[in-house]
């Protein structure tokens, strides 16, 4: 029998042998909000580039002045679950308004999209059913799948033939539900999924979709509604999950929205909104307040869409392998795991944020410095970037 020591010992190789391989993921902390440049503890400025703070709010004053506010009327936290004694009006109230703002029946708040993929999936689907989810889709959506026992099948990424043989595969294998899994934008390759297509092979094989928008809602679309909005099926979407935590402000929060009939039965049945203390009241209360400002202007999302559009065409122009679209997720392409490593080292010492992405994050061979624009970025920021991307090719010399 391994000795306490024993056991300790084989957690610390495995760290040693990511290390080894280049996979090691270190943090560097700043000390100063969330914006479009960090201070770090060493007291240099950083040109923050791969943030999800896609509509640069994550130190805007007016939701900092909401959040102020919320703390002095509603309090610090409610300690306890939302049907015991944990709901405020303002929790109803943020319910309401991005149901408005999605077009949807009802939405239900979770302490993260984490959780509300988490709760999904086990309290929808029996063994019956199936679940037809695409293989890029994020790990909170895998993990989500995984509780539940429901028949699985996997699609090819936005491939829609694929998509239509797997939901032939399901009706062949009994399936009584049938529920399309995708996120909106599949985040490490700022891929935006078909959508359209999707929706239409569901009304044809009576299957229910269900999008995590975590990376679109707030920005992607003409008004910023996210990938219903942009692919045109709006009120054709059954389920749609996603993040207070990214464009939507950048603190922390989920929720899931969609069909009244859903809604309600999650209400009753999902474990992480039953069993997890409720969203801090201070996040709902700027959040509220954040999608009043998104309704009053697209002023933000329209910026960060030129400045995208201005980025990317940089990195073309310059020969640096980009994965083609208009998100402002924009991985910059390396494959190797150390080189990855070695050009995130570069970025940083010329002044510019960025991490190396690799395996389990992307799939082995994948690496990639994966950049993202927020609408706090100038066209001259952008610049910047490229021209440090240029000169660390030129010092590494690949």
């Amino acid at each position: 029998m391994p000795r306490k020591n024993d056991i300790l010992n084989i957690y610390a190789k495995e760290v040693e042998s990511i290390r080894e391989a280049g996979l090691f993921k270190g943090e560097a902390p700043f000390i100063s909000p969330q914006g479009a440049r960090v201070r770090m503890e060493d007291g240099r400025e950083l040109l923050c580039m791969c943030a999800n703070n896609y509509l640069g709010l994550g130190n805007n004053q007016r939701l900092i002045d909401a959040a102020k506010r919320t703390y002095d009327e509603k309090g610090y936290g409610l300690a306890s679950v939302r049907f015991i004694c944990g709901t405020q009006d303002i929790h109803k109230t943020l319910e309401q308004k991005i149901s408005g703002f999605l077009g949807t029946d009802d939405t239900i708040l979770y302490s993260s999209c984490f959780d509300a993929n988490g709760g999904l999936f086990e309290t929808l689907l029996t063994a019956e059913d199936a679940v037809i989810s695409d293989e890029l889709n994020h790990a909170s959506i895998i993990d989500g799948v995984r509780l539940c026992k429901a028949k699985r099948f996997r699609y090819k990424n936005n491939n829609m033939a694929d998509l239509e043989a797997q939901l032939k595969a399901a009706d062949e294998a009994g399936a009584r539900i049938k529920l399309i899994a995708t996120d909106g934008v599949f985040s490490m390759d700022g891929i935006i999924c078909n959508l359209k297509g999707i929706c239409d092979l569901a009304d044809q094989y009576n299957a229910l979709v269900m999008v995590d928008d975590s990376h679109a809602v707030g920005f992607v679309g003409k008004t910023g509604r996210g990938t219903p909005e942009h692919c045109g099926v709006e009120g054709r979407v059954d389920i749609i999950t996603g993040t207070l935590g990214k464009a939507l402000g950048g603190a922390s929060g989920g929720y899931t929205s969609g069909r009244r009939e859903i809604i309600d039965l999650l209400r009753q049945r999902s474990r992480p909104y039953l069993f997890s203390n409720t969203l801090a009241p201070a996040i709902a209360g700027a959040s509220i307040e954040m999608l009043n400002m998104l309704e009053e202007s697209t002023e933000l999302r329209d910026h960060l869409e030129d400045v995208t559009s201005h980025y990317r065409k940089l990195l073309v122009d310059n020969g640096f392998d980009v994965i083609p679209g208009t998100h402002p997720c924009v991985p910059v392409m390396l494959y190797d795991e150390k080189l990855a490593v070695e050009y995130a080292k570069g970025m940083m010492a010329k002044g510019v944020y960025v991490v190396a992405f690799s395996y389990p994050v992307v799939p082995k061979g994948k690496a990639r410095i994966r950049t993202q624009v927020c609408a706090s970025h100038t066209r001259e920021d952008v610049e910047f970037a490229v021209k440090c991307f240029k000169e660390v090719r030129d010092e590494i010399g690949k």
